[in-house]
Order: C-alpha cells, then structure tokens, then sequence
C-alpha cells in the first residue's frame, strides 16, 4: 500500500521539493520533541544531502541573497524534523514560532529579510497554519560555520 501523502507535501511539490530525511543531531539533542501537544524543533542547519552548502558569515563571504535562501533549507529541514516526530505533517495545526539565528558581519543588519526565506516557505507549506510569530537574531558564529540556524515551536492534534 503506498504512502499517503499530505497536503503540506504536495503543496511542497507543487514548489518542486520533496520533504528531506530529518538530518542527524551533531551533537546531544533530539531533533524533534513532542510534548502536550506542541512540537519543539531543535534549530536545523542548511544541510542538503548530508552537507552545508556554504559556510561564512552574512555581509561577508555570504549575501544577503544566498542566506535567504539558506533560511529556506533549514524550514525545509524543520519540516523534515516534524515528519520524522508525526509521521504525518496534516498533524500540524498551527507553526506558533520560529526562530532564526544569522552569522552576521558586523556590519549586517538584515537578519529579518534573511529570515524571510524560512517564514515564505512554511506559509507555502502550511497555509494559514504557517503564519507564525519570529525572532532573527544575528549572532557572531553557528556550529559548524554554517551562515544560518532555525528551529520552530508547532501546535499539532
């Protein structure tokens, strides 16, 4: 019998991506906890398949341009990371709040259009259900090197 498949998922496809593998912990921490009924996603990195695309700080090696984008896989990692927790992404009744952490140069200050690049993809993903409270943050360096980090808060039934 063949996978169902949600309706987060097919809106994704209509966007031509697939929902990842939930990348592995690189460190001591799960990536999704459920607990009452909200779901705690541990902050993803860029990952795709199984390597950072790029690593730096934003308003340096990295543009503004190319971190919004980055943004943008890591929601797609989360996404991956709220799978691998429900089985079934139409769980999701609400993406209550994100928060995004920006390896910034000193100078850079547009962490919020950065962030933008997750916040797009999970209202194209979740719909109304997508519309969430944010936080970006620039910070001065993430694991890895890496030039963006984001985790999110869900509601699910």
């Amino acid at each position: 019998m063949a996978e169902q498949v949600s309706a987060v998922e097919s809106r994704l496809a209509e966007l031509g991506l697939s929902v990842p593998e939930v990348v592995p912990p690189v460190a001591s921490y799960q990536p999704a906890v459920i607990a009452d009924g909200v779901v705690y996603v541990s902050g993803q990195l860029p990952f795709v398949d199984g390597a950072l695309p790029m690593t730096g700080k934003v308003g340096a090696e990295v543009t503004e341009e190319q971190a919004h984008e980055l943004a943008r896989q890591c929601a797609l990692n989360c996404i991956g990371a709220l799978k691998s927790a429900l089985g079934d992404l139409d769980r999701v009744t609400r993406i209550a709040k994100v928060g995004g952490f920006v390896a910034s140069a000193p100078s850079f200050t547009g962490q919020p259009k950065v962030l933008n690049g997750a916040s797009e993809l999970l209202g194209a993903a979740f719909g109304d259900a997508g519309q969430h409270a944010r936080s970006a943050v620039g910070v001065t360096v993430l694991p890895l090197d890496t030039p963006v980090e984001v985790d999110l808060i869900a509601h699910v039934r």
